[in-house]
């Protein structure tokens, strides 16, 4: 078990939450939410120690070991893959090298025998014989292919470790587990993986993550930090939604009849004050007015964006004819011969293993790169709007936002584009901004308000939800569900897919599988199962 005893987290003036008293348990997995800036991440490294408590305790149940996902992805650039998974375990690692150390030795003493013995001991206790294996195991299920185990992890590129830090927390069954956005840079099929680890884990989780299925398949209970509290919910991130809502619509209506009762005992009180034969009612009104609290709520750090998609000109019947089409990156070949169409409506949602082969194809299909062979037709109807996985070209720039926006824009009033940037929740000086320094989530939300001034009828997306927290992938999700136009679209977000796509299109080493249906269809269809296999085995 661990939790925390009358925390609190201030910075400044500004407390993110006070007084918090909670116990997470084992057996449990709890799922950590807020909007961005309430203080997860950080409540995390206060429960880890990574951070100095401001105020209050933290407690761990002695003898139990903490484990949590490294975020810095250089610090152990110096050990081998497998190493690095091994060090998950603190103990058992320093038992290994003590040994191996002993051993070593050219003069091995009666006292390095007997430590050694000691260790051995130890090392057989925490199931030592059997931890490199483990360790190679965890790593082929999280996509770490055995040639690379023995590499230094500088040899690496981010995305793999990432993986190998993952791996490295999840290592050797700790009893509590800490994980800040450990989908991260997961494709698909390994998030499912991960997933199920964690659903027939026995210890205790704490997790935070963006993806909502993820949250909903794994948690058994909500922490939400909002209103300078963190308070805990039993069930998944969509029971707590759901509770939250009604809780807070409760509370305002509630909050409404007070209101309106206390307009009606003064307006009773004023008009009858002076007159003697309802004085002594008035004075009982009066006595009731002073008793009547209307609860004063405090603002959520909850912020939802206004996200709306209208298309100027309507386009319809087959709206894309791709022919042939291949492209190499350096000697790499992504894509062979490909072939292709789209209909009006299409909503298709591009799965991929590899992230660059899916923004190569974005790339080739709104003209920014150029294919080795093959064509790409595009209906004269067509209007595309762009998304791209990395926008810091964007915003290389010192002029605020609303300068920004308005070179987008065919309306040019400053008032017109302050709208606009206030839908994304950049108001009053949020909208003077310089673009430089924005961070990643603000980034995702200018560009959406681009996309959203262009009126296109062809929305292209590569991982729009990187950056941004569950409010703002709750409201971008609507508005691409409720968007008439077409989307073309990559996403590791489950439910983004399976809300949005009408149509998938799996890209494999070795072709691609176009269904049109559901994702949570194609994922389960057997046949698919079967295809997918001998596209992977090649």
């Amino acid at each position: 078990m661990i939790g925390a005893t009358n925390v609190t987290l201030q910075y400044g003036k500004r407390i993110l939450f006070e007084n918090v008293n909670l116990k997470f348990t084992e057996g449990n997995c709890y799922g950590l939410i807020g909007a961005n800036g309430s203080g997860k991440s950080t409540f995390l490294k206060l429960l880890s120690g990574e951070l100095e408590l401001q105020q209050g305790q933290v407690f761990v149940t002695p003898g139990q070991r903490v484990s949590v996902l490294k975020q810095n992805q250089n610090e152990f650039d110096e050990f081998q893959v497998l190493q690095t998974v091994l060090m998950g375990n603190k103990k058992l690692f320093a038992i290994m090298i003590e040994k191996d150390e002993i051993y070593a030795k050219p003069d091995f003493s009666d006292a390095d025998g007997v430590r050694v013995s000691e260790l051995e001991g130890e090392f057989m206790e925490m199931n030592g014989w059997n931890a490199e294996s483990d360790a190679a195991e965890l790593l082929s299920n999280l996509g770490i292919e055995e040639e690379l185990h023995y590499k230094l992890m500088a040899e690496l590129s981010s995305t793999e470790k990432v993986r190998v830090l993952l791996a490295q927390a999840l290592f050797g069954n700790p009893d509590i587990l800490l994980l800040d956005e450990p989908t991260n840079g997961l494709d698909v099929d390994t998030i499912s993986w991960l997933e199920e680890f964690l659903i027939n884990f026995q210890n205790t989780v704490i997790v935070i993550s963006h993806d909502r299925h993820f949250l909903d398949s794994v948690c058994t209970h909500v922490a939400d930090i909002d209103y300078g509290k963190i308070i805990l919910f039993t069930g998944n991130y969509s029971f707590w939604y759901e509770s939250s809502q009604l809780m807070l619509k409760q509370k305002q209506e509630a909050s409404k009849k007070v209101d309106e009762k206390r307009k009606e005992l003064e307006a009773f009180v004023s008009r009858f004050s002076a007159n003697a034969s309802k004085s002594k009612q008035a004075t009982s009104r009066k006595k009731i007015l002073e008793k009547l609290v209307i609860e004063e709520f405090k603002p959520s750090s909850r912020k939802y964006p206004f996200v709306q998609f209208k298309a100027k000109r309507e386009v319809k019947n087959q709206i894309l004819e791709v022919k042939n089409l291949s492209k190499k990156l350096e000697a790499i070949e992504l894509f062979k011969d490909w072939d292709f169409d789209a209909m009006a409506g299409d909503k298709i949602a591009f799965v991929c293993k590899d992230s660059y082969t899916v923004t190569a194809l974005f790339e080739l299909l709104t003209g920014i790169d150029k294919p080795e062979t093959g064509e790409i037709n595009w209906n004269g109807a067509v209007s595309l709007s762009y998304f791209p996985k990395d926008n810091s070209e964007y915003f290389n720039s010192e002029i605020n936002l609303i300068d920004w926006l308005r070179q987008y824009s065919e309306e040019k009033e400053e008032t017109f584009v302050r709208g606009f940037l206030g839908r994304m929740l950049f108001s009053g000086e949020e909208s003077l901004k310089q673009c430089k320094v924005l961070s990643g989530g603000e980034k995702v939300r200018c560009m959406i308000a681009k996309m959203s001034l262009e009126g296109a009828n062809t929305l292209i997306l590569d991982q729009p939800t990187n950056h941004l927290d569950l409010e703002s992938i709750t409201s971008l999700n609507n508005a691409l569900s409720d968007f008439k136009g077409n989307v073309f679209f990559a996403s590791y977000d489950h439910q983004f897919i399976q809300t949005i796509a009408n149509r998938i299109i799996e890209i494999t080493p070795h072709g691609i599988i176009d269904k049109r249906m559901a994702f949570d269809e194609y994922l389960e269809d057997e046949k698919i199962k079967q295809l997918k296999e001998e596209f992977y085995k090649h």
